[in-house]
């Protein structure tokens, strides 16, 4: 299993656009085959600062859903939805791995 952690630098004018682009990542990655756990928004402190987090069964599984993801239409406009509204500057990904009960 591995989880991937994304920390992205967004707009914090562009809120409501980020939040639009993280809802439609949950279900684009669940419909990939992924289990997405949510997006974390700004509350205190930084306020241009956003994560999210989500589970692949393994590497390659999230490898063949990056590949999927430049193919599939829907995750095509979301792409271009970030690059139209700037509300995401630019993003850092990690992998880990997780530790359950």
């Amino acid at each position: 299993m591995i989880t991937i952690h994304l920390r992205y630098e967004i707009d914090p004018d562009k809120l409501e656009e980020f939040t639009h682009y993280g809802r439609e990542w949950i279900r684009l990655v669940n419909k990939l085959g992924g289990t997405h756990h949510g997006y974390f928004m700004p509350s205190e402190g930084d306020s241009d600062e956003a994560f999210a987090l989500f589970t692949f069964p393994s590497l390659a599984e999230y490898e063949a859903y990056r590949s999927a993801s430049f193919e599939d239409l829907e995750c095509i406009e979301m792409f271009q939805f970030a690059r139209d509204t700037g509300c995401v500057r630019r993003y850092e990904r990690r992998f880990l791995t997780p530790v359950f009960e």
